[in-house]
Parts: C-alpha cells; structure tokens; sequence
C-alpha cells in the first residue's frame, strides 16, 4: 500500500474541492473519485472532474446507483413507513462513502480516503486509538453524521477541513482559480428535491397511505389525518387541525394510522435508547458514562448519563428533559469535542 497515496471523495462541491487542493499541496499522491448516485448528477460530476483536471490528477467516476437505491432510499422510505424520521446521509456514509470507497481505495492501492466533511481525526498516543473530534468552526461542524466511524476507518480517513472556517475554504478556492469556488452548499436530502418527503415516498412506492385519524391523548378524535408519513413528531405547522389551543405531534401509531397530537410539554422527556450502536472513543460504556448527547444534527448536545446495556442497547438519561426524541434519528454523544459514539433512537 502507497503511504503518500490518496483516494479523494469529490461530490463536485467547493469542500472537496479544497480537501483535494490542500492534499495536492501537502504533497500527496491524490486520485479522484465521484460517487455516482442519481442520474441526474452528472453537472457536480463534471465539476469534480474539472477540479482534478485543474489539479493534475486522475479522475474515476464509481457507479454506486444501485447500491444508494438500495442502502440510502429503500432504507430511508422503510424508516418512514415505521414512523421513524431517519437522517439518510448517516446511511450513506456508513453504507457507501466509508465502506464501498475504501474498498475501491485498496483496488487502487491507496493507503488513505479523503473528504470534505467538517471534523478532524486525531490518534491518541496514550491510548494508541483514533479519536473523531468536531471541527474547530462548529457552524460546520459534521462530527455528529460520522458516529458510526470505526477504528479501522478512521486510522485510513483524512479530514483537511476540519481546522478551518467555511469562509477559508471559500477564500482558498477564489484565490487559487477553482470552479467550484462559489457554487452553493447543497441542501436537505439529494434524492427529495422539492424537500416533499411524503409525495417522494408515495411516488416511489406508487401508493397512497391510508388516512387514519388526529386525536388527542385521552382518545378525542379531531378530524382525518393525510397518513403517517406526512407527519414527524413536534410538528404544529400544516396539521389543518382547528382546536382552542396549539397542537403538535406527539406520537404516530403505524398500527392504527393514528396521529396523537397533544401540548407542547407532552413532547419532552428525558430517557431514551438507541440500537446499532458504535463506540468510538473511551471505554465500551457497560458502566454509565458522564458526557453530553445530540439528538439531531442541529441540536445543542446536552449533559447526560449513558451506558450500553448487556443487550447492547445504549441507554441514555438526560440531566434535562429533551424536546422531541425522535425514533430514527441519531443520538451521538460527545466528550468535549470528542466523539464518543452513539446510535439510532428507539
């Protein structure tokens, strides 16, 4: 295996274009590679192409549509039909960008995979484990979509941009000439492009899901419900629901297509538990651990006690109650800028 050889992830965005940039400039071997997902990427595919001509280094296009239907939409369109809210860009890292890719790193023989994720890795010399860490500019920060990293990953994994800002990347690639220097970030889900997530669903699986009813708590019924999958828990907006008093979701029955709306307070709480889980940082939590845990990608992580029960259920209780735990979603549990671990909330 080549130690100064790189295989770059390049999505045809201004992060991987700098992440490219910098390894070329640090003096690595660098080999470009774009994931072909959907068929209609082939405008970021030519920019990343662009860029590692512009940089003078090979190009390879990995056609992974089958295994994004596969891995990312079937797995995101089942979460919904079971009431969960999933992140899917947490299945395509685990599924794709972090396996399938290091596979084709080693066809290459290259030592090391590199993104544009905002994080850093980091080897602890006591300790002689990687360690995920956040970036230094949290507004960016990605550290929380990267849980599930093991250590074999994270000992071949390089992260540039985690020591700097979003505007640094920008000024590098305007001041060295990139293509790709203003194109804007990409937003929400890249296979939901009208971020209608239940007309997606409906179309992919080219049916309709049966209304059921909105009630409240103690069995009231409100009126008739669109069907589950239009609704996530805490939501008020769009609920066409008349009542003396705000409502938003507090449950979703996939067995009676109900949706249980109640107050604002009905939403916290403060336990939950998550599967498929991943240690990546301290010991393996079968004693309860003190540290603070995310329960969404925009949220404030929060001091708690957690521990991995002989089932390996991780097993989390916060100092305060959390608004909307939302079964789908990730919890991931921090250290500091540490990433401990975490896994999918049941």
């Amino acid at each position: 295996m080549n130690s100064s050889k790189v295989l770059i992830a390049m999505s045809g965005g201004v992060d991987s274009s700098v992440a490219a940039f910098l390894l070329k400039n640090n003096g690595y071997e660098c080999h470009g590679a774009t994931m072909s997902l959907l068929s209609d990427n082939s405008g970021d595919i030519d920019d990343a192409e662009k860029i590692a001509d512009s940089l003078g280094f090979s190009f390879r296009i990995f056609d992974f549509q089958n295994e994004f239907k596969t891995f990312v939409v079937e797995e995101f369109v089942k979460a919904y039909t079971l009431g969960k809210t999933p992140n899917p860009c947490i299945f395509c890292n685990k599924n794709l960008k972090f396996s399938e890719m290091l596979k084709k790193a080693d066809e290459m023989n290259c030592q090391y995979l590199a993104t544009g994720h905002y994080a850093r890795v980091e080897l602890d010399e006591t300790t002689g484990k990687y360690v995920l860490k956040k970036a230094k500019d949290t507004s960016k920060d990605q550290s929380y979509v990267l849980y599930m990293l093991t250590q074999d990953i994270l000992s071949r994994l390089i992260l540039p941009l985690g020591d700097f800002s979003k505007p640094e990347i920008r000024k590098i690639a305007e001041e060295n000439g990139l293509v790709t220097a203003h194109k804007s970030d990409s937003q929400d889900i890249c296979f939901v492009q009208n971020g209608d997530y239940a007309a997606f669903i409906e179309n992919y699986l080219g049916k309709q899901f049966p209304q059921g009813d909105f009630v409240l708590r103690d069995g009231t019924v409100l009126g008739k419900n669109k069907g589950i999958i239009h609704y996530t828990l805490g939501q008020r907006k769009g609920l066409g629901v008349s009542y003396i008093k705000p409502l938003f979701v507090c449950e979703i029955n996939t067995e009676t297509n109900n949706v249980v709306l109640g107050d604002n307070v009905d939403l916290f709480t403060d336990t939950l538990k998550a599967e498929n889980v991943n240690i990546i940082s301290g010991d393996d939590f079968k004693e309860p651990v003190r540290c603070k845990a995310k329960i969404r990608y925009k949220h404030t992580e929060s001091p708690c006690t957690a521990f991995v029960d002989s089932d390996g259920i991780l097993n989390v209780k916060f100092d305060e109650p959390q608004r909307a735990v939302t079964k789908g979603q990730a919890v991931v549990l921090y250290d500091g800028d540490t990433v401990l671990g975490g896994g999918e909330i049941i």
